[in-house]
Protein backbone atom coordinates (compact mmCIF):
# COMPACT_ATOMS: atom_id res chain seq x y z
CA UNK A 1 0.00 0.00 0.00
CA UNK A 2 1.40 3.41 -0.98
CA UNK A 3 2.03 5.66 2.04
CA UNK A 4 1.62 8.95 0.16
CA UNK A 5 -1.76 7.93 -1.20
CA UNK A 6 -2.85 6.56 2.18
CA UNK A 7 -2.09 9.86 3.89
CA UNK A 8 -3.86 11.83 1.15
CA UNK A 9 -7.01 9.75 1.64
CA UNK A 10 -7.01 10.73 5.31
CA UNK A 11 -7.96 14.31 4.38
CA UNK A 12 -11.28 12.97 3.09
CA UNK A 13 -12.02 10.16 5.55
CA UNK A 14 -10.66 11.44 8.86
CA UNK A 15 -9.71 15.13 8.73
CA UNK A 16 -12.75 16.59 6.92
CA UNK A 17 -15.04 13.53 7.09
CA UNK A 18 -16.17 14.16 3.52
CA UNK A 19 -16.32 10.42 2.82
CA UNK A 20 -16.63 7.31 4.99
CA UNK A 21 -14.20 5.46 2.70
CA UNK A 22 -12.03 5.93 -0.37
CA UNK A 23 -9.56 3.93 -2.45
CA UNK A 24 -7.04 5.57 -4.79
CA UNK A 25 -5.08 3.76 -7.48
CA UNK A 26 -2.77 5.02 -10.21
CA UNK A 27 -0.36 3.34 -12.58
CA UNK A 28 0.51 2.20 -16.07
CA UNK A 29 -0.44 -0.73 -18.28
CA UNK A 30 1.50 -3.11 -16.03
CA UNK A 31 2.13 -1.30 -12.72
CA UNK A 32 -0.04 0.13 -9.96
CA UNK A 33 0.22 2.13 -6.74
CA UNK A 34 -2.75 2.14 -4.41
CA UNK A 35 -4.14 2.78 -0.95
CA UNK A 36 -7.54 2.44 0.71
CA UNK A 37 -8.96 3.70 3.95
CA UNK A 38 -12.19 4.09 5.92
CA UNK A 39 -15.36 2.11 6.63
CA UNK A 40 -17.72 0.61 4.06
CA UNK A 41 -21.04 0.51 5.94
CA UNK A 42 -23.01 1.79 8.91
CA UNK A 43 -21.69 -0.97 11.17
CA UNK A 44 -18.13 0.27 10.69
CA UNK A 45 -16.62 -2.64 8.76
CA UNK A 46 -13.25 -1.52 7.32
CA UNK A 47 -12.96 -1.05 3.57
CA UNK A 48 -11.35 -4.11 1.99
CA UNK A 49 -9.99 -5.11 -1.41
CA UNK A 50 -13.06 -7.18 -2.24
CA UNK A 51 -15.60 -4.45 -1.40
CA UNK A 52 -18.15 -3.90 -4.16
CA UNK A 53 -18.74 -0.28 -5.14
CA UNK A 54 -21.80 1.02 -6.96
CA UNK A 55 -20.01 2.42 -10.03
CA UNK A 56 -22.70 5.06 -10.68
CA UNK A 57 -21.86 6.93 -13.90
CA UNK A 58 -18.67 4.92 -14.49
CA UNK A 59 -21.19 2.47 -15.97
CA UNK A 60 -21.34 4.79 -18.99
CA UNK A 61 -17.79 3.78 -19.89
CA UNK A 62 -18.89 0.15 -20.31
CA UNK A 63 -21.74 1.32 -22.56
CA UNK A 64 -19.42 3.44 -24.68
CA UNK A 65 -16.92 0.61 -24.99
CA UNK A 66 -19.66 -1.81 -26.10
CA UNK A 67 -20.66 0.60 -28.86
CA UNK A 68 -17.08 0.81 -30.11
CA UNK A 69 -16.55 -2.97 -29.83
CA UNK A 70 -19.67 -3.76 -31.86
CA UNK A 71 -18.58 -1.16 -34.39
CA UNK A 72 -15.19 -2.89 -34.73
CA UNK A 73 -16.97 -6.20 -35.27
CA UNK A 74 -19.07 -4.71 -38.07
CA UNK A 75 -22.31 -5.21 -36.16
CA UNK A 76 -23.03 -1.55 -35.53
CA UNK A 77 -22.77 1.49 -37.82
CA UNK A 78 -22.10 4.72 -35.95
CA UNK A 79 -23.72 6.71 -38.76
CA UNK A 80 -26.95 4.69 -38.75
CA UNK A 81 -30.07 6.09 -37.13
CA UNK A 82 -30.86 4.93 -33.61
CA UNK A 83 -34.10 3.32 -34.79
CA UNK A 84 -32.20 0.85 -36.94
CA UNK A 85 -31.18 -0.99 -33.76
CA UNK A 86 -33.81 0.23 -31.27
CA UNK A 87 -37.04 0.87 -33.19
CA UNK A 88 -39.00 1.50 -29.98
CA UNK A 89 -37.39 4.96 -29.86
CA UNK A 90 -39.38 6.07 -32.88
CA UNK A 91 -39.02 9.78 -32.09
CA UNK A 92 -35.25 9.49 -32.50
CA UNK A 93 -35.58 8.52 -36.16
CA UNK A 94 -33.27 11.33 -37.34
CA UNK A 95 -30.64 10.92 -34.60
CA UNK A 96 -27.57 8.81 -35.39
CA UNK A 97 -25.84 6.44 -32.98
CA UNK A 98 -22.72 8.62 -33.08
CA UNK A 99 -24.69 11.74 -32.16
CA UNK A 100 -26.13 9.86 -29.21
CA UNK A 101 -22.73 8.50 -28.25
CA UNK A 102 -21.12 11.95 -28.27
CA UNK A 103 -23.88 13.96 -26.50
CA UNK A 104 -24.42 15.96 -29.69
CA UNK A 105 -28.17 16.22 -29.26
CA UNK A 106 -30.29 17.06 -26.28
CA UNK A 107 -32.82 14.48 -25.05
CA UNK A 108 -35.95 14.80 -22.94
CA UNK A 109 -38.64 12.39 -21.74
CA UNK A 110 -42.29 13.50 -21.46
CA UNK A 111 -42.10 13.03 -17.67
CA UNK A 112 -39.28 12.24 -15.25
CA UNK A 113 -38.26 8.58 -15.36
CA UNK A 114 -37.46 8.36 -11.64
CA UNK A 115 -40.85 9.63 -10.46
CA UNK A 116 -42.89 6.96 -12.24
CA UNK A 117 -44.94 4.54 -10.10
CA UNK A 118 -43.56 1.35 -11.71
CA UNK A 119 -40.56 0.17 -13.72
CA UNK A 120 -42.82 -0.41 -16.72
CA UNK A 121 -44.14 3.15 -16.56
CA UNK A 122 -40.56 4.42 -16.33
CA UNK A 123 -39.59 2.38 -19.40
CA UNK A 124 -42.51 3.84 -21.38
CA UNK A 125 -41.36 7.35 -20.49
CA UNK A 126 -37.89 6.49 -21.74
CA UNK A 127 -39.25 5.13 -25.01
CA UNK A 128 -41.10 8.41 -25.52
CA UNK A 129 -37.85 10.38 -25.45
CA UNK A 130 -37.48 13.18 -28.01
CA UNK A 131 -34.47 15.13 -29.32
CA UNK A 132 -33.98 18.64 -28.01
CA UNK A 133 -31.66 21.53 -28.78
CA UNK A 134 -28.64 21.46 -26.48
CA UNK A 135 -28.79 24.32 -24.01
CA UNK A 136 -25.65 24.87 -21.96
CA UNK A 137 -25.03 21.50 -20.31
CA UNK A 138 -24.47 18.65 -22.78
CA UNK A 139 -23.90 15.85 -20.28
CA UNK A 140 -26.92 13.68 -19.55
CA UNK A 141 -27.81 10.16 -18.39
CA UNK A 142 -30.41 9.79 -21.13
CA UNK A 143 -27.97 9.09 -23.96
CA UNK A 144 -26.50 6.02 -22.24
CA UNK A 145 -29.96 4.84 -21.22
CA UNK A 146 -30.97 4.71 -24.89
CA UNK A 147 -27.61 3.31 -26.02
CA UNK A 148 -28.18 0.29 -23.79
CA UNK A 149 -31.02 -0.75 -26.13
CA UNK A 150 -28.98 0.16 -29.22
CA UNK A 151 -26.18 -2.25 -28.28
CA UNK A 152 -28.73 -4.95 -27.44
CA UNK A 153 -30.30 -4.54 -30.88
CA UNK A 154 -26.94 -4.53 -32.66
CA UNK A 155 -25.41 -7.32 -30.57
CA UNK A 156 -28.45 -9.59 -30.48
CA UNK A 157 -28.05 -10.23 -26.75
CA UNK A 158 -28.91 -8.61 -23.45
CA UNK A 159 -26.74 -5.78 -22.17
CA UNK A 160 -25.61 -8.02 -19.32
CA UNK A 161 -24.40 -10.79 -21.66
CA UNK A 162 -22.65 -8.32 -23.95
CA UNK A 163 -20.78 -6.70 -21.06
CA UNK A 164 -19.74 -10.12 -19.81
CA UNK A 165 -18.67 -11.49 -23.21
CA UNK A 166 -17.00 -8.38 -24.63
CA UNK A 167 -15.37 -6.83 -21.54
CA UNK A 168 -15.52 -8.78 -18.28
CA UNK A 169 -14.49 -12.26 -19.44
CA UNK A 170 -11.57 -11.13 -21.69
CA UNK A 171 -10.14 -9.12 -18.78
CA UNK A 172 -10.84 -11.67 -16.06
CA UNK A 173 -13.16 -9.28 -14.22
CA UNK A 174 -14.98 -11.87 -12.08
CA UNK A 175 -16.03 -9.36 -9.42
CA UNK A 176 -18.00 -6.98 -11.64
CA UNK A 177 -21.78 -7.27 -11.85
CA UNK A 178 -24.73 -5.72 -13.63
CA UNK A 179 -26.95 -7.27 -10.95
CA UNK A 180 -25.15 -8.21 -7.74
CA UNK A 181 -25.95 -11.82 -6.75
CA UNK A 182 -27.69 -11.99 -3.39
CA UNK A 183 -24.85 -14.01 -1.86
CA UNK A 184 -22.38 -11.22 -2.70
CA UNK A 185 -24.39 -8.28 -1.34
CA UNK A 186 -22.71 -8.37 2.06
CA UNK A 187 -19.60 -7.10 0.27
CA UNK A 188 -21.38 -4.01 -1.06
CA UNK A 189 -20.35 -0.58 0.16
CA UNK A 190 -23.40 1.17 1.67
CA UNK A 191 -24.70 4.19 -0.22
CA UNK A 192 -27.69 4.63 2.04
CA UNK A 193 -28.51 7.67 4.15
CA UNK A 194 -27.98 10.43 1.59
CA UNK A 195 -29.04 13.88 2.87
CA UNK A 196 -29.95 16.77 0.57
CA UNK A 197 -31.13 20.34 1.16
CA UNK A 198 -32.84 21.84 -1.87
CA UNK A 199 -33.98 25.40 -1.14
CA UNK A 200 -35.46 24.79 2.31
CA UNK A 201 -36.58 21.24 1.38
CA UNK A 202 -34.88 18.53 3.43
CA UNK A 203 -34.59 15.14 1.70
CA UNK A 204 -33.29 11.90 3.25
CA UNK A 205 -32.88 8.77 1.14
CA UNK A 206 -32.91 5.75 3.45
CA UNK A 207 -34.20 3.06 1.08
CA UNK A 208 -31.02 2.08 -0.83
CA UNK A 209 -30.18 -1.45 0.28
CA UNK A 210 -26.85 -3.22 -0.44
CA UNK A 211 -26.67 -4.22 -4.10
CA UNK A 212 -29.32 -1.75 -5.20
CA UNK A 213 -28.20 1.15 -7.44
CA UNK A 214 -28.08 4.54 -5.77
CA UNK A 215 -29.00 6.42 -8.96
CA UNK A 216 -32.76 7.22 -8.82
CA UNK A 217 -33.46 6.35 -12.48
CA UNK A 218 -31.51 3.09 -12.31
CA UNK A 219 -33.22 2.28 -9.02
CA UNK A 220 -36.67 2.86 -10.55
CA UNK A 221 -35.87 0.43 -13.38
CA UNK A 222 -34.04 -2.09 -11.15
CA UNK A 223 -33.49 -5.04 -11.46
CA UNK A 224 -33.23 -4.20 -15.17
CA UNK A 225 -29.71 -3.05 -15.97
CA UNK A 226 -29.35 0.51 -17.21
CA UNK A 227 -26.66 1.85 -19.51
CA UNK A 228 -25.93 4.96 -17.45
CA UNK A 229 -25.53 3.71 -13.86
CA UNK A 230 -25.91 0.73 -11.58
CA UNK A 231 -23.00 -1.64 -12.25
CA UNK A 232 -20.93 -2.80 -9.28
CA UNK A 233 -17.23 -3.66 -9.11
CA UNK A 234 -14.15 -3.88 -6.91
CA UNK A 235 -10.96 -1.86 -6.99
CA UNK A 236 -8.99 -4.80 -8.36
CA UNK A 237 -11.43 -5.40 -11.21
CA UNK A 238 -11.53 -1.74 -12.21
CA UNK A 239 -7.73 -1.72 -12.33
CA UNK A 240 -7.98 -4.66 -14.74
CA UNK A 241 -10.27 -2.53 -16.90
CA UNK A 242 -7.93 0.47 -16.90
CA UNK A 243 -4.85 -1.61 -17.66
CA UNK A 244 -6.77 -3.65 -20.24
CA UNK A 245 -7.67 -0.44 -22.08
CA UNK A 246 -4.04 0.65 -22.13
CA UNK A 247 -3.01 -2.82 -23.35
CA UNK A 248 -5.57 -2.82 -26.17
CA UNK A 249 -7.44 -5.83 -24.78
CA UNK A 250 -10.93 -4.32 -24.99
CA UNK A 251 -11.01 -2.16 -28.11
CA UNK A 252 -8.33 -0.94 -30.48
CA UNK A 253 -6.21 2.14 -29.92
CA UNK A 254 -8.03 3.75 -32.84
CA UNK A 255 -11.38 3.24 -31.09
CA UNK A 256 -10.04 4.70 -27.86
CA UNK A 257 -8.71 7.72 -29.72
CA UNK A 258 -12.14 8.14 -31.30
CA UNK A 259 -13.57 8.14 -27.78
CA UNK A 260 -11.09 10.90 -26.85
CA UNK A 261 -12.12 13.30 -29.63
CA UNK A 262 -13.78 16.48 -28.41
CA UNK A 263 -17.39 16.45 -29.60
CA UNK A 264 -19.05 19.29 -27.73
CA UNK A 265 -16.43 21.62 -26.28
CA UNK A 266 -15.98 25.12 -27.67
CA UNK A 267 -15.32 28.66 -26.56
CA UNK A 268 -18.38 30.86 -26.57
CA UNK A 269 -18.53 34.51 -27.56
CA UNK A 270 -18.60 35.65 -23.93
CA UNK A 271 -15.32 33.84 -23.26
CA UNK A 272 -16.60 30.81 -21.36
CA UNK A 273 -16.40 27.21 -22.56
CA UNK A 274 -19.02 24.54 -23.05
CA UNK A 275 -18.48 21.06 -21.61
CA UNK A 276 -15.76 19.03 -23.33
CA UNK A 277 -17.33 15.63 -23.96
CA UNK A 278 -16.76 12.70 -26.28
CA UNK A 279 -18.07 9.11 -26.47
CA UNK A 280 -19.89 8.75 -23.13
CA UNK A 281 -16.93 10.34 -21.37
CA UNK A 282 -15.21 13.63 -20.68
CA UNK A 283 -12.12 14.87 -22.46
CA UNK A 284 -9.58 17.56 -21.59
CA UNK A 285 -11.07 20.97 -20.78
CA UNK A 286 -8.98 24.14 -21.26
CA UNK A 287 -9.85 25.33 -17.75
CA UNK A 288 -8.67 22.79 -15.18
CA UNK A 289 -11.34 23.77 -12.64
CA UNK A 290 -13.95 22.29 -14.99
CA UNK A 291 -11.89 19.33 -16.20
CA UNK A 292 -12.46 15.67 -15.31
CA UNK A 293 -9.05 14.98 -16.87
CA UNK A 294 -6.23 15.73 -14.40
CA UNK A 295 -3.43 18.19 -15.18
CA UNK A 296 -0.86 15.44 -15.71
CA UNK A 297 -2.86 13.78 -18.50
CA UNK A 298 -2.94 14.69 -22.20
CA UNK A 299 -5.74 15.68 -24.57
CA UNK A 300 -5.90 12.02 -25.64
CA UNK A 301 -7.24 10.97 -22.26
CA UNK A 302 -10.78 9.98 -21.42
CA UNK A 303 -12.41 10.35 -18.03
CA UNK A 304 -15.59 9.97 -16.04
CA UNK A 305 -16.81 10.70 -12.55
CA UNK A 306 -19.58 9.13 -10.51
CA UNK A 307 -21.96 10.94 -8.17
CA UNK A 308 -21.24 8.48 -5.38
CA UNK A 309 -17.60 9.62 -5.26
CA UNK A 310 -15.70 8.02 -8.14
CA UNK A 311 -13.24 9.16 -10.78
CA UNK A 312 -11.59 7.25 -13.62
CA UNK A 313 -9.20 8.58 -16.25
CA UNK A 314 -7.10 6.70 -18.83
CA UNK A 315 -4.49 8.42 -20.99
CA UNK A 316 -3.38 6.58 -24.14
CA UNK A 317 -0.71 9.21 -24.89
CA UNK A 318 1.13 8.92 -21.57
CA UNK A 319 0.10 5.33 -20.90
CA UNK A 320 -1.27 5.97 -17.41
CA UNK A 321 -4.52 5.69 -15.47
CA UNK A 322 -6.05 7.05 -12.27
CA UNK A 323 -8.92 5.44 -10.37
CA UNK A 324 -10.77 6.74 -7.32
CA UNK A 325 -13.55 4.60 -5.81
CA UNK A 326 -15.21 6.32 -2.89
CA UNK A 327 -18.38 7.01 -1.00
CA UNK A 328 -19.61 10.56 -0.55
CA UNK A 329 -23.18 9.42 0.09
CA UNK A 330 -23.51 7.27 3.23
CA UNK A 331 -24.88 9.51 6.01
CA UNK A 332 -23.54 12.58 4.22
CA UNK A 333 -24.99 15.84 2.92
CA UNK A 334 -24.36 15.60 -0.83
CA UNK A 335 -26.31 18.56 -2.20
CA UNK A 336 -27.06 21.99 -0.76
CA UNK A 337 -28.93 24.49 -2.90
CA UNK A 338 -29.03 27.50 -0.57
CA UNK A 339 -31.67 29.53 -2.39
CA UNK A 340 -31.57 33.10 -3.59
CA UNK A 341 -29.38 35.42 -1.54
CA UNK A 342 -27.97 32.66 0.66
CA UNK A 343 -24.62 30.84 0.70
CA UNK A 344 -23.13 27.64 2.10
CA UNK A 345 -21.92 29.60 5.12
CA UNK A 346 -25.51 30.45 6.04
CA UNK A 347 -25.98 26.74 6.70
CA UNK A 348 -22.83 26.49 8.79
CA UNK A 349 -20.55 25.04 6.11
CA UNK A 350 -17.13 26.27 5.05
CA UNK A 351 -16.85 28.10 1.71
CA UNK A 352 -15.37 24.93 0.14
CA UNK A 353 -18.42 22.87 1.16
CA UNK A 354 -16.79 20.99 4.04
CA UNK A 355 -18.11 20.93 7.58
CA UNK A 356 -21.36 19.75 9.17
CA UNK A 357 -24.99 20.82 9.16
CA UNK A 358 -27.71 20.22 11.72
CA UNK A 359 -30.48 17.97 10.38
CA UNK A 360 -34.14 18.26 11.27
CA UNK A 361 -33.83 15.67 14.05
CA UNK A 362 -30.94 17.56 15.64
CA UNK A 363 -28.22 15.19 14.39
CA UNK A 364 -25.00 16.51 12.90
CA UNK A 365 -24.37 15.43 9.31
CA UNK A 366 -20.92 15.76 7.62
CA UNK A 367 -20.89 17.40 4.19
CA UNK A 368 -19.49 16.16 0.87
CA UNK A 369 -20.86 19.19 -1.01
CA UNK A 370 -18.40 20.31 -3.73
CA UNK A 371 -16.25 17.20 -3.20
CA UNK A 372 -15.46 17.24 -6.91
CA UNK A 373 -13.41 20.42 -6.49
CA UNK A 374 -11.29 18.91 -3.70
CA UNK A 375 -9.80 16.21 -5.93
CA UNK A 376 -7.18 18.26 -7.76
CA UNK A 377 -5.55 19.73 -4.65
CA UNK A 378 -5.75 16.73 -2.33
CA UNK A 379 -5.65 13.66 -4.60
CA UNK A 380 -4.46 14.42 -8.12
CA UNK A 381 -1.48 16.45 -6.87
CA UNK A 382 -0.33 13.42 -4.86
CA UNK A 383 -0.97 11.01 -7.75
CA UNK A 384 1.17 13.26 -9.95
CA UNK A 385 4.03 12.97 -7.44
CA UNK A 386 3.65 9.21 -7.11
CA UNK A 387 3.77 8.78 -10.89
CA UNK A 388 6.66 11.25 -11.19
CA UNK A 389 4.96 13.29 -13.89
CA UNK A 390 5.22 16.90 -14.94
CA UNK A 391 2.09 18.89 -15.71
CA UNK A 392 1.10 18.09 -19.31
CA UNK A 393 1.51 20.94 -21.79
CA UNK A 394 0.30 21.03 -25.35
CA UNK A 395 2.56 23.31 -27.45
CA UNK A 396 0.74 26.26 -28.96
CA UNK A 397 -2.51 25.62 -27.07
CA UNK A 398 -4.35 27.07 -24.10
CA UNK A 399 -3.41 24.06 -21.96
CA UNK A 400 -0.34 25.14 -20.05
Amino acid sequence: MNRQLYEAIGFFTEEKRIMPCLSVTCGTADTEHYALRGVMNETGDPLTEDALFDLASLTKLFTGLLVMKLCEEGRLDLHAFVTRYAPQFRRLGLVTVDQLLGFETGLATPQRVDTQPTAEAARLQLEGIVPQPVSGRHYSDMHAMVLKYVVEGAGGRSYERLVKEKILQPLGMKDTFCIVPEKERSRCVSFNGEHRIEREKYVLRDNVLPGMPHDPKALRLWPETCGHAGMFSTRRDMVKLCQGLLQGKVVSRESLLHMAENRTGKKLREGVYTQYLSSQCYVKHPQQYYSEIPVYMSDRAIGLSGFTGHHLAVDMERGIFTLFLGNRVMNRLTVLLPGEGRSLEDWGLNPDGTGEITWTDGSRVPSSVNYVHQKDAHLHSVVQQVLGLERWTKPGSEWT
